[in-house]
C-alpha cells in the first residue's frame, strides 16, 4: 500500500488500493468506510456480476481501457469539513480557482465538493436543514439514514443493468445524498463538484436524490480533471426518485480532461404528475457514453431532456437520452444538439419507448448536429418503440455543416472567420445553454470558444 502519492495541486493522498479488482480490495474499502453488512454484500455481489458481464457491444471503443491498471480508490489526506476554512489549503485553492466558494455565497443553497474518491467539504444553509432537507455525502448517509438509503440505493440502476453499473456497485465512493421532504421547495440550487486530480485513477461517486411529494429541487453537478498521459476512468451513478407532483431539475457540465473515459449512468423514476428535467453539457473526455434516462411510471408524469455535446480533436462522445413511458397521459420532450470540430465524432443515441399500457402519450424528439469541417463526424441513432395506437409521437433529425454564405455574411460585417464560426456555434447551442444557470452558461460558452478558437478541440 503506497502512502503518499503526489498529484495535481501538490496534494498528498492516502491510497487505499492498488490497481485492479479483487474480493479482498472490496472488503478493504467497505471496512475502511465502516459500512453496514448489507452494503458490503452489495459490493461483493456487484463484483461477481462485473467479472461475468461482457463489455457493452455499442458506443465508444474501450479496448484501450484496462480496468486492472486503474486505481479504484484514492483517499486525499483530508477529513470532510463543513467549514471552508478547515479544508486543506491546496485542495481549497483548487476549488477556489473553479469559483466554488463564491458560487456558494451568491447563488447556491448548499455545496458538496469531492476530491478524487472522497468528499472533502459539505455544507447546507441552516434554514433548509430546519425544513428537514438532508444534504450529505453518501458515506455519511449510509450510516446516518440507513433505512432510507437501503430503500433506494441501486434500485433505479441495479448492478446487473450493465457491466459498468456492476463496477460502480463494487467500488463506489463519495457522492451526495439529497432528501427533500414533502412540499418543500428549495429556493436555490444545491451543487456537487467532482475533481479527479490523480493520474490513472477511477472516480465512482454515487448521487442519490429523493424529492418528496409536491417538493421542488434544482441540483447542479460540475466536474473537471487535469490532463495526464495515462487513462483515467469516470464511472459515476445518479439515481433520482421524483415523487407525486414533485419537480426535479438536474443540470450538469461534464468537462473531464481528454485522457478520461467517461462511462456514466443517470436514471430517474418519475411518479404521478411529477416532472423530471435534465439539462446536460458534455465537452470533455476522450470518450463518453452517457444517456440520462427518465422512467415515467406514474399517470401524468413528464420529462424534458436537453443536452448539448461538443466533440473536438481526439474525442468520441456518444451521448443521448432514454425515456420510457409506462403510464398513461405521460409526456416527454427531447432536444439534443451536437457539434463536431477538428476531426471529433459526436454520436446521438436515443431511446423512446411507449409501453402497451401508456395510452394518450405525447412526445417529441429532436436531434440536431452541426459539423464544422470535412474531418468531423456526426451520427444519430434515435430508436422509437411504440406499443399502442394511442400515442402522439413526433421525431425530427438534422445533420449539416456551417454554410459558407453564413460565414461570408458575418465576415462582410467585420467579423473574422473564426469569430463568425464561433458566433454561429453559440447561436446553435443557445436554446440548450440558456437552460443552464447563468454562471454555468457563461462558463460553457467560454469553454466551447476556447476549444474552437484554439484549434485544439
Amino acid at each position: 500500500m503506497n502512502k503518499s502519492i503526489q498529484t495535481f495541486g501538490n496534494i498528498d493522498n492516502t491510497v487505499e488500493s492498488t490497481p485492479g479488482l479483487s474480493k479482498k480490495l472490496i472488503e478493504k474499502i467497505s471496512l475502511s468506510k465502516d459500512e453496514p453488512d448489507w452494503m458490503r454484500r452489495l459490493r461483493l455481489k456487484s463484483l461477481e456480476i462485473f467479472l461475468k458481464k461482457p463489455n457493452p457491444n455499442f458506443g465508444v471503443d474501450i479496448s484501450d481501457l484496462h480496468i486492472n491498471e486503474i486505481v479504484p480508490y484514492l483517499k486525499p489526506d483530508a477529513e470532510k469539513s463543513t467549514s471552508w476554512d478547515e479544508v486543506p489549503e491546496d485542495i481549497k485553492n483548487t476549488f477556489e480557482k473553479l469559483g466554488i466558494p463564491e458560487a456558494e455565497r451568491k447563488v447556491l443553497a448548499g455545496v458538496g465538493a469531492q476530491y478524487d474518491s472522497e468528499v472533502v467539504y459539505q455544507n447546507i444553509k441552516k434554514q433548509l436543514s430546519k425544513l428537514g432537507v438532508i444534504f450529505l455525502d453518501m458515506e455519511s448517509a449510509v450510516k446516518e439514514y440507513p433505512e432510507i438509503v437501503k430503500r433506494y440505493f441501486m434500485h433505479a440502476v441495479p448492478p446487473n443493468d450493465h457491466k459498468f453499473a456492476a463496477l460502480h456497485g463494487a467500488v463506489w465512493s463519495g457522492g451526495s445524498f439529497v432528501y427533500i421532504p414533502e412540499n418543500v421547495k428549495v429556493p436555490m440550487p444545491l451543487q456537487a463538484y467532482f475533481m479527479m486530480a490523480s493520474p490513472g485513477m477511477g472516480q465512482f461517486e454515487h448521487t442519490l436524490i429523493v424529492v418528496g411529494k409536491g417538493a421542488k429541487l434544482h441540483f447542479i453537478e460540475g466536474c473537471s480533471a487535469p490532463q495526464y498521459s495515462v487513462s483515467n476512468l469516470h464511472s459515476g451513478m445518479v439515481e433520482i426518485y421524483v415523487e407525486e407532483g414533485a419537480t426535479m431539475r438536474y443540470s450538469t457540465i461534464q468537462n473531464w480532461s481528454k485522457n478520461t473515459y467517461n462511462l456514466n449512468t443517470k436514471r430517474a423514476i418519475v411518479d404521478k404528475d411529477a416532472t423530471m428535467i435534465w439539462v446536460s453539457g458534455s465537452i470533455g473526455s476522450a470518450k463518453t457514453m452517457l444517456y440520462p434516462a427518465s422512467i415515467l411510471k406514474g399517470k401524468g408524469a413528464r420529462a424534458e431532456h436537453m443536452n448539448i455535446t461538443y466533440a473536438g480533436r481526439n474525442q468520441h462522445l456518444d451521448t443521448g437520452s432514454k425515456v420510457v413511458h409506462l403510464a398513461p397521459y405521460t409526456s416527454s420532450k427531447v432536444d439534443a444538439r451536437s457539434i463536431s470540430s477538428n476531426g471529433g465524432w459526436a454520436f446521438y443515441r436515443g431511446l423512446l419507448r411507449v409501453s402497451q399500457m401508456a395510452h394518450h402519450v405525447k412526445s417529441t424528439v429532436e436531434c440536431s448536429a452541426l459539423m464544422m469541417d470535412d474531418e468531423s463526424t456526426s451520427s444519430t441513432l434515435p430508436i422509437i418503440e411504440i406499443m399502442n395506437n394511442e400515442a402522439d409521437v413526433g421525431h425530427e433529425a438534422r445533420i449539416g455543416r456551417i454554410k459558407e454564405e453564413q460565414i461570408y455574411y458575418l465576415m462582410s460585417r467585420g467579423l473574422s472567420e473564426d469569430d463568425a464560426k464561433a458566433l454561429i456555434v453559440r447561436g446553435f447551442m443557445a436554446p440548450i445553454v440558456k437552460q443552464l444557470p447563468l454562471e454555468y452558461a457563461i462558463e460553457f460558452n467560454r469553454l466551447v470558444s476556447m476549444n474552437f478558437e484554439s484549434r485544439l478541440g
